[in-house]
């Protein structure tokens, strides 16, 4: 069960802008992050951990090939 007590926050993508509590519709909605702050971030978050996955199919779809065709 959630703690009542806990915030959290998410970043609205069709208003740019960070809500307290699902307030916009889930499609709009990244999140939740622990802080404004962070929710701030959401699409430089996003990026990165895009980034990172891209980087492991990379890996993960070249093994076992070899580097000096």
């Amino acid at each position: 069960m959630s703690d009542p007590m806990k915030q959290e926050w998410y970043y609205n993508t069709k208003t740019g802008k960070v809500e307290l509590g699902p307030q916009s519709p889930l499609e709009y909605r990244m999140g939740p992050y622990a802080s404004q702050e962070e929710a701030e971030k959401a699409l430089e978050i996003a990026a990165e951990r895009n980034k990172h996955w891209d980087n492991q199919d990379k890996a993960w779809n070249s093994w076992g090939t070899s580097m000096h065709d």
